[in-house]
């Protein structure tokens, strides 16, 4: 009995001791062509639109490339497709100090539907953004109508780059410090991009676009709002733009401006959206012959 027990007792062992039996190799066919489930609006908006035959994309000129849209885990701009009546709006803040940046990027559809999508996380030294936090969303009635005039807003007339010419000769210093931001208007037909500094004056130029964009993102994940301190507060940026213009002061093209992309056509029936005659933010793009 002993000599049994001591086999059996043996043989458990072993099988314990035994390796795995190997993974089984999948059917390569199978493993390149799986069921792709449709994305919730929240994370794709515009999902599964396609370019018309002799239809052109918009060209964008943002300093962005699509695989940077990618890595921060969001469908290039340079893909998008808007029909008449929608806008995509999208902000980049990129501190003078430190590597946390953050985007934020708006989406007004013509069902009335809109949508926000942010980004914060540590754009160095890997390859894929460090720490990076995702906030995907529908935004409230009351949300959607604040964006809806964005197209509108006198900010796209300005140059693309511009220095706060104060008066005297004096104008704005280099920025060391605090926030620079990129801002782009996508409409039907064409791109707008707006890049700002850290003066407080240049900055509330676009005080009313980037209170709405960032306002959109602000309180919906803790992590990403420890990004922007401050939120959707660009009061005192607004105050000292308004300042600037009531004592004679004025924006004017910096070192690096440089034009706008131009517009192309759209598709019949899907007409660009013409902005306020006060602003002639984004020209309507021409009929298709």
């Amino acid at each position: 009995m002993g000599g049994m027990a001591g086999l059996i007792a043996g043989l458990a062992l072993a099988v314990q001791q035994a390796p795995p039996p190997p993974a089984a190799v999948p059917d390569p066919a199978i493993w390149w062509s799986p069921d792709v489930p449709r994305p919730p609006p929240e994370v794709e908006p515009l999902y599964n639109r396609r370019l018309g035959k002799g239809d052109q994309p918009i060209p964008i000129d943002n300093g962005v490339e699509p695989l940077l849209y990618r890595l921060w885990g969001l469908q290039p701009l340079q893909s998008q497709i808007l029909y008449k009546g929608e806008l995509i709006v999208e902000v980049w803040a990129r501190p003078a100090r430190g590597v946390r940046q953050a985007v934020v990027r708006v989406t007004v559809r013509r069902d009335g539907r809109a949508f926000v999508q942010a980004r914060a996380g540590l754009g160095c030294c890997t390859p894929e953004i460090g720490r990076r936090v995702d906030v995907n969303a529908e935004l409230s009635n009351e949300q959607a109508a604040r964006l809806k005039p964005l197209a509108a807003d006198a900010a796209w007339s300005q140059p693309r780059a511009v220095i706060v010419d104060y008066g005297g000769g004096a104008v704005s210093a280099l920025c060391v410090d605090g926030v620079s931001w990129d801002v782009t208007l996508l409409v039907p037909g064409q791109a707008r991009h707006l890049r700002r500094a850290c003066d407080d004056a240049e900055v509330g130029s676009i005080a009313r676009v980037l209170s709405s964009v960032i306002g959109a993102a602000a309180g919906r994940d803790p992590r990403f709002d420890a990004v922007l301190p401050k939120g959707a507060d660009f009061s005192r940026q607004q105050r000292a733009y308004d300042d600037l213009i009531a004592s004679g002061g004025r924006l004017v093209p910096g070192e690096h401006d440089r034009p706008q992309p131009p517009p192309v056509p759209v598709s019949a029936g899907e007409e660009a959206s013409t902005p306020s005659p006060s602003a002639q933010a984004v020209p309507a793009a021409a009929p298709r012959p």
